[in-house]
């Protein structure tokens, strides 16, 4: 498996040292570099910022959120940026959840699989920049539908570096994983587990089945997010990871919709979730690190001493993943390398 460097979103301001762990990512041979966006910082300035002192890594958005730019304005930046970085740039997209895309974007949730397809679609156009894109969809239509009339089909005045730019997607439930297989070059998992690799292997197979999919198993590309914490006491590694859980498990979503809180419902966790969820959304956040087990965090990471890491690492060599994304600062990063070789 390659190794990548996820940065992840800011909280409250831009991530202390996250230069220097980029630059050290590079040095240690990892193949890619991850941003991600919520409701503050974006994906794309940070990536373009930190990325001009890099030379070989690949520089990825994991994820830049579908509702926040039209199809056209993400074309247009993911084109920006694969000039700026010598073809290095790759697009993981994701549709993100109905809190944030109709609280924070003002933008309609519903069907998010059927806008996905059309927004990956109109991007694939614009890259290509075959002819001025057309696009008459149930979600977006080029030109506009009962507008002025004034719409015109265009073509990008910037001719592509690539007539192709990878697209990755980010999905949890088996139906988006099944869609990213289909439609796109990768797919970037959030609390992936080795347990649960024969479920998302079959959504997997569902998607490159489907006529036309674009890849096969063994072409396709599948980043995961894997918290990694080298530490003498698996115990107190664990607690590093635990409040994140929380939040997901917990805070992430509605009580009635929340798509993390289901993969650990599917990995066998659905009372400690279900309970996580209650003490959470009830203001008990310390009761709901609590309430999550040390073997959830083991299931979906790997923690403990240089040994156990190496050891649980063959469950992973053996999934659909490719690539192992990891977080920390640059001294972490080396530590973490040093375990993994």
């Amino acid at each position: 498996m390659k190794l990548g460097y996820h940065i992840g979103y800011w909280s409250a301001g831009p991530p202390e040292g996250a230069l220097e762990a980029i630059r050290t990512a590079e040095e240690l041979g990892f193949d890619s570099v991850w941003t991600a966006e919520g409701y503050g910082s974006d994906a794309l300035t940070p990536l373009a910022w930190w990325g001009a002192a890099t030379s070989r890594v690949k520089l990825g958005t994991n994820i830049i959120q579908m509702s926040a730019r039209t199809p056209t304005a993400t074309a247009m930046a993911a084109m920006t940026l694969d000039h700026l970085s010598g073809g290095r740039f790759i697009l993981g997209l994701g549709a993100s959840g109905p809190q944030v895309v109709e609280g924070w974007y003002g933008q309609p949730y519903p069907r998010p699989l059927a806008r996905t397809r059309e927004y990956v679609e109109i991007v694939r156009r614009v890259v290509a920049r075959g002819e001025p894109v057309t696009f008459d969809g149930d979600q977006y239509q080029l030109p506009l539908r009962g507008g002025t009339g004034l719409g015109k089909p265009l073509k990008s005045t910037v001719h592509p570096l690539r007539p192709e730019i990878p697209i990755h997607l980010a999905a949890e439930g088996p139906k988006n994983v099944a869609l990213a297989a289909e439609i796109c070059d990768g797919w970037l998992p959030l609390f992936f587990s080795p347990k649960s690799d024969d479920f998302y292997r079959a959504a997997l197979a569902e998607g490159f089945a489907r006529p036309g999919a674009r890849q096969t198993q063994e072409t396709f590309e599948v980043a995961a997010s894997v918290p990694v914490i080298v530490h003498d006491d698996v115990e107190t590694a664990a607690g590093f990871i635990k409040p994140s859980l929380a939040l997901y498990i917990g805070g992430m979503g509605a009580k009635q919709v929340n798509f993390h809180k289901d993969v650990f419902a599917r990995l066998g966790y659905a009372d400690v979730a279900e309970k996580v969820q209650e003490l959470y959304l009830a203001g008990r956040k310390e009761e709901a690190v609590a309430a999550i087990p040390t073997s959830l965090v083991e299931d979906t990471s790997l923690i403990g001493p240089p040994e156990k890491i190496r050891a649980e690492l063959a469950a992973w060599d053996q999934t659909v993943v490719t690539t192992l994304l990891l977080r920390g600062d640059a001294e972490g990063l080396r530590r973490i390398a040093d375990a993994l070789a």
